[in-house]
Protein backbone atom coordinates (compact mmCIF):
# COMPACT_ATOMS: atom_id res chain seq x y z
CA UNK A 1 0.00 0.00 0.00
CA UNK A 2 1.62 3.43 -0.82
CA UNK A 3 1.92 6.05 1.64
CA UNK A 4 -1.14 8.41 2.07
CA UNK A 5 -0.73 12.10 2.70
CA UNK A 6 -3.64 14.64 3.07
CA UNK A 7 -2.84 17.67 0.53
CA UNK A 8 -4.44 20.99 -0.10
CA UNK A 9 -3.76 23.57 -3.12
CA UNK A 10 -2.11 26.39 -3.97
CA UNK A 11 -5.00 28.31 -2.40
CA UNK A 12 -5.21 26.52 0.59
CA UNK A 13 -7.88 24.42 -0.47
CA UNK A 14 -8.20 20.75 0.89
CA UNK A 15 -8.19 18.22 -1.59
CA UNK A 16 -8.28 15.50 0.59
CA UNK A 17 -6.43 12.06 1.39
CA UNK A 18 -4.48 10.99 -1.64
CA UNK A 19 -1.41 8.72 -2.08
CA UNK A 20 2.28 10.40 -2.28
CA UNK A 21 2.66 9.91 -6.02
CA UNK A 22 -0.27 11.36 -6.95
CA UNK A 23 0.21 14.28 -4.92
CA UNK A 24 3.94 14.70 -6.41
CA UNK A 25 2.47 14.27 -9.69
CA UNK A 26 -0.41 16.84 -8.83
CA UNK A 27 3.00 19.06 -7.67
CA UNK A 28 4.54 18.64 -11.31
CA UNK A 29 1.63 19.23 -13.28
CA UNK A 30 0.82 22.35 -11.17
CA UNK A 31 4.50 23.54 -11.08
CA UNK A 32 4.74 24.00 -7.69
CA UNK A 33 6.20 22.70 -4.32
CA UNK A 34 5.00 19.39 -2.76
CA UNK A 35 5.56 20.51 1.16
CA UNK A 36 4.81 19.18 4.31
CA UNK A 37 3.20 21.24 7.05
CA UNK A 38 2.84 18.63 9.74
CA UNK A 39 4.42 15.24 9.67
CA UNK A 40 3.40 14.11 13.06
CA UNK A 41 -0.47 13.85 11.40
CA UNK A 42 -1.89 10.62 10.67
CA UNK A 43 -1.75 10.69 7.65
CA UNK A 44 0.69 13.70 7.03
CA UNK A 45 -0.51 16.68 6.23
CA UNK A 46 1.11 18.24 2.93
CA UNK A 47 0.39 21.55 0.88
CA UNK A 48 1.14 22.34 -3.23
CA UNK A 49 3.04 25.78 -2.93
CA UNK A 50 5.81 27.57 -4.67
CA UNK A 51 8.05 27.30 -1.74
CA UNK A 52 10.82 29.72 -3.00
CA UNK A 53 7.76 32.36 -3.49
CA UNK A 54 6.90 31.71 0.19
CA UNK A 55 10.16 32.00 1.63
CA UNK A 56 10.72 35.36 0.17
CA UNK A 57 7.41 36.53 1.51
CA UNK A 58 8.62 35.60 4.81
CA UNK A 59 11.81 37.19 4.68
CA UNK A 60 10.22 40.41 3.70
CA UNK A 61 7.52 40.40 6.36
CA UNK A 62 10.44 39.99 8.81
CA UNK A 63 12.62 43.21 6.89
CA UNK A 64 9.33 44.88 7.38
CA UNK A 65 8.17 44.12 11.14
CA UNK A 66 12.49 44.85 12.20
CA UNK A 67 12.68 48.04 10.46
CA UNK A 68 9.32 48.77 12.37
CA UNK A 69 10.51 48.14 15.57
CA UNK A 70 12.23 50.87 17.88
CA UNK A 71 15.99 50.32 20.21
CA UNK A 72 15.34 52.41 23.54
CA UNK A 73 18.70 53.37 24.60
CA UNK A 74 19.73 54.33 27.84
CA UNK A 75 21.24 57.74 28.03
CA UNK A 76 23.12 58.65 31.33
CA UNK A 77 23.31 62.11 33.01
CA UNK A 78 25.71 62.98 36.09
CA UNK A 79 25.22 65.71 38.16
CA UNK A 80 27.18 66.53 41.31
CA UNK A 81 25.28 67.86 44.42
CA UNK A 82 26.82 71.88 43.57
CA UNK A 83 25.44 71.59 40.06
CA UNK A 84 25.41 75.62 39.32
CA UNK A 85 21.83 76.88 37.97
CA UNK A 86 23.66 77.25 34.13
CA UNK A 87 24.90 73.86 33.80
CA UNK A 88 21.63 72.78 35.55
CA UNK A 89 19.62 74.45 32.96
CA UNK A 90 21.72 72.82 29.92
CA UNK A 91 21.42 69.14 31.49
CA UNK A 92 17.81 69.65 31.52
CA UNK A 93 18.04 70.51 28.23
CA UNK A 94 19.67 67.53 26.67
CA UNK A 95 17.37 65.44 29.17
CA UNK A 96 14.51 66.57 27.59
CA UNK A 97 16.01 66.20 23.68
CA UNK A 98 16.42 62.44 25.27
CA UNK A 99 12.82 62.03 26.26
CA UNK A 100 11.60 63.38 23.11
CA UNK A 101 13.74 61.13 21.08
CA UNK A 102 12.24 58.09 23.35
CA UNK A 103 15.37 57.25 25.01
CA UNK A 104 15.52 56.29 28.55
CA UNK A 105 17.75 58.26 30.99
CA UNK A 106 19.96 57.26 33.93
CA UNK A 107 20.26 60.64 36.41
CA UNK A 108 23.90 59.75 38.21
CA UNK A 109 24.31 62.34 41.26
CA UNK A 110 28.18 61.74 42.09
CA UNK A 111 29.35 62.21 45.57
CA UNK A 112 33.12 63.08 46.44
CA UNK A 113 35.07 63.55 49.48
CA UNK A 114 33.16 64.92 51.92
CA UNK A 115 29.72 65.44 50.26
CA UNK A 116 28.59 62.31 51.10
CA UNK A 117 27.51 63.76 54.41
CA UNK A 118 24.69 66.17 52.49
CA UNK A 119 22.79 63.20 51.05
CA UNK A 120 20.12 65.78 51.32
CA UNK A 121 21.39 68.05 48.74
CA UNK A 122 21.25 65.36 46.39
CA UNK A 123 18.24 64.26 46.88
CA UNK A 124 16.81 67.75 46.69
CA UNK A 125 18.19 67.97 43.07
CA UNK A 126 17.10 65.11 42.02
CA UNK A 127 13.31 65.80 43.13
CA UNK A 128 13.83 69.72 41.92
CA UNK A 129 14.91 67.11 38.48
CA UNK A 130 11.56 65.40 38.70
CA UNK A 131 9.17 67.99 39.32
CA UNK A 132 10.79 70.25 36.60
CA UNK A 133 9.78 67.38 34.29
CA UNK A 134 7.05 65.44 36.07
CA UNK A 135 4.78 66.24 32.70
CA UNK A 136 6.66 64.50 30.47
CA UNK A 137 8.30 61.20 32.53
CA UNK A 138 7.71 58.40 34.51
CA UNK A 139 9.83 57.79 37.34
CA UNK A 140 11.20 53.91 36.94
CA UNK A 141 13.37 53.90 39.84
CA UNK A 142 13.29 56.39 42.38
CA UNK A 143 16.68 57.72 43.85
CA UNK A 144 18.80 55.34 45.59
CA UNK A 145 22.05 55.51 47.05
CA UNK A 146 24.34 52.65 45.44
CA UNK A 147 28.30 53.72 47.18
CA UNK A 148 29.10 57.35 46.19
CA UNK A 149 26.22 58.02 43.72
CA UNK A 150 22.72 58.06 43.89
CA UNK A 151 21.05 56.73 40.92
CA UNK A 152 17.18 57.40 39.51
CA UNK A 153 16.02 56.03 36.07
CA UNK A 154 13.86 57.96 34.17
CA UNK A 155 11.52 57.01 30.91
CA UNK A 156 9.36 59.20 28.64
CA UNK A 157 5.72 59.36 29.87
CA UNK A 158 3.50 57.03 27.31
CA UNK A 159 0.96 58.96 25.58
CA UNK A 160 -2.68 59.01 26.66
CA UNK A 161 -4.96 57.40 24.42
CA UNK A 162 -5.79 59.25 21.18
CA UNK A 163 -9.73 59.33 20.72
CA UNK A 164 -11.92 59.06 23.46
CA UNK A 165 -14.96 56.68 22.93
CA UNK A 166 -17.74 58.60 21.07
CA UNK A 167 -20.74 59.54 23.53
CA UNK A 168 -24.02 58.30 21.41
CA UNK A 169 -25.42 60.74 19.12
CA UNK A 170 -28.72 62.51 20.87
CA UNK A 171 -31.88 60.94 20.20
CA UNK A 172 -29.92 57.52 20.41
CA UNK A 173 -30.93 54.33 22.26
CA UNK A 174 -28.85 51.84 24.03
CA UNK A 175 -29.83 48.76 25.21
CA UNK A 176 -28.63 47.56 28.52
CA UNK A 177 -27.83 44.10 29.25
Amino acid sequence: MAPEVRLTGPDNEAIGVVSLQEALRMAGDLDVDLVEIAATANPPVCRLMDYGKFKYQEQKKAAEAKAKQTVIDIKEVKFRPGTDDGDYNIKLRNIRRFLADGDKIKVTLRFRGREITHQNLGLALLNRLRDELADSILVEQFPKLEGRQMVMMIAPARKKAAAPAKAPAPGSTTAAA
